[in-house]
């Protein structure tokens, strides 16, 4: 939306600009959205495209190949062996054996049983020789899931290594049909050190990216369609199932029943944004204020400055926050000297009061939250350019224009990616919550929400509470987290069409 031309921009005042700037980004979020939408859109249709055209491809490899090729649809490798190229051959053979036995043994076991998640719990049967009832355990629907999803990424992997297979065939065709020769084992040994070697470095990377980072979730996805909680572990107690959508219904309904958790996470994630916010902007620019006064000409002891306020990062947090919790408690250090004092006549509710609570923890967030921005500033005011601030004094700018022309733009620019970074940061920082509140002071009306979430609790803590104790909620866990990811994904995505960084890095070059 663009209602003035650059000239008439130029003439509105800086009230009006604000106005226009506000209207023309909340108009732009639709478009946002649809290009989103087109995207996915997108996406979709170059993947149905890709798999048409792979499809058509192995066709018509299949038909104009010779007989290697063909007998490689069915024994991975043989073409490359038939053809000389033994350790290729080799190693397609491997994987497909080692395939065939994983899925014949036990990958076709966990596949058949993962659309139920067993259907055998623990129950008791009579023991012939201990002349009693004894608990006999069943299926394990934890590992029914987990090795389920590992052997769909098996499969997928086959398939992929499969689809190689043909292709080496199809380009060992064409390179004898020029009458060049063949690459040796050799010759592929020594490519993995040579023009190949970026993929022998990220081979073992990318691998346990995959084991260790994507698996595990897709696998806590999963869990959000399920029951599992404490009294359905899947093992030692009941079983636990698919249940479908209903876990999101849950949290997001308005009906009777679900009344409790909607609002429960209404009021969480409203105060998780708010506390992002103050948490990130708070530190942003008092942190850039503090270096710039301690980089100002005609202040001493600069590096006595930035030690001391170092020192807030090199102790631990665990044990920082705990202190200041303390501090701060009803029979703390600080109630205990104000009472003392006779400034006040009762102990100030610092972490019982539920606007107390939140003020403080963002007062303390600043504290320790102010050196990392000093340092970061720190570093970005010392390159900015001298001889603009030296022109901009020379045309009587004052120290605020200055600030507003110079030295904000240029900090927005370099630092704009660690900001948003932050506020997403910020959105699941655990530590100052836990440490100092615990997520208290309790919510009393929201009790009936699993894990009893408190008046400080952000989607994070509140998410550790449902895991813990014994009506442990992994499936609401679950849920919580993949809302955080969908809230993250869309301030992420919006925000970095804004930033500076992105949209004018011309200007800083």
């Amino acid at each position: 939306m663009k209602l003035y031309s650059d000239l008439e921009y130029l003439k509105l005042s800086k009230g009006q600009k604000f106005l226009y700037n506000m209207a023309c980004f909340f108009a732009a979020i639709p478009r946002w959205f649809a290009k989103i939408g087109i995207a996915i859109g997108r996406f979709f249709k170059n993947l149905v495209l890709g798999i048409g055209h792979e499809l058509k491809d192995l066709v018509t490899t299949f038909t104009h190949g010779d007989w290697k090729t063909k007998i490689s649809y069915v024994v991975m490798g043989f073409g490359n062996i038939a053809r000389g190229q033994i350790l290729r051959g080799i190693l397609f053979l491997a994987f497909e054996a080692v395939f065939i036995f994983y899925m014949v043994t036990t990958g076709s076991l966990w596949l058949s049983k993962l659309p139920t998640l067993g259907t055998v719990g623990p129950h008791e049967e009579y023991d012939e020789i201990l002349d009693a009832y004894t608990k006999v355990y069943g299926d394990d629907s934890f590992k029914i899931l987990l090795y389920g999803v590992l052997t769909i990424f098996f499969i997928i992997a086959f398939i992929y290594t499969w689809r190689m297979n043909i292709k080496q065939n199809q380009t060992a065709e064409k390179i004898l049909a020029t009458g060049k020769p063949l690459k040796s084992g050799k010759d592929d040994l020594r490519s993995l050190v040579d023009d190949q070697f970026h993929k022998t470095l990220l081979a073992l990377p990318v691998t346990g990216i995959l084991i260790f980072t994507v698996m595990p979730i897709v696998f806590m996805i999963l869990v959000a369609f399920t029951n599992y909680d404490g009294a359905h572990n899947g093992f030692s107690n009941n079983l636990f199932t698919w249940v479908g959508l209903e876990n999101f219904k849950q949290l997001l309904s308005f009906s009777d029943g679900n009344k409790v958790y909607t609002a429960a996470f209404g009021e969480i994630l409203t105060w998780t944004l708010i506390w992002a916010f103050f948490a990130t902007f708070t530190n942003y620019f008092l942190g850039m204020f503090v270096a710039m006064m301690i980089n100002k000409k005609g202040i001493h002891f600069k590096k006595f400055w930035r030690t001391v306020l170092v020192l807030t990062i090199a102790i631990p947090q665990f044990i920082s926050l705990l202190y200041v919790s303390k501090m701060f408690a009803q029979n703390g250090l600080v109630n205990g000297f104000l009472l003392s004092m006779g400034w006040i006549d009762s102990p100030l509710p610092f972490w019982t009061n539920p606007t107390w609570a939140r003020v403080t923890v963002i007062l303390v967030n600043i504290w320790i939250g102010i050196p990392y921005l000093m340092l970061i500033a720190t570093g970005i005011l010392m390159n900015i350019p001298a001889d603009l601030y030296e022109s901009a004094k020379i045309d009587g700018a004052s120290g605020f224009q200055q600030y507003a022309h110079i030295t904000l733009p240029y900090m927005l620019f370099v630092t704009g990616p660690y900001l948003l970074t932050s506020f997403t940061g910020n959105m699941n920082n655990f530590n100052v919550i836990y440490l100092l509140t615990g997520g208290g002071p309790d919510k009393a009306w929201a009790s009936a929400a699993g894990g009893s979430p408190g008046q400080t609790d952000l989607l994070i803590t509140w998410l550790f509470k449902v895991t813990t104790g014994a009506d442990s909620k992994y499936y609401q866990a679950s849920v919580i987290g993949i809302m955080v990811f969908v809230v993250m994904a869309l301030i992420t995505v919006i925000v970095y069409g804004l930033l500076p960084s992105n949209k004018n890095e011309e200007d800083f070059q």
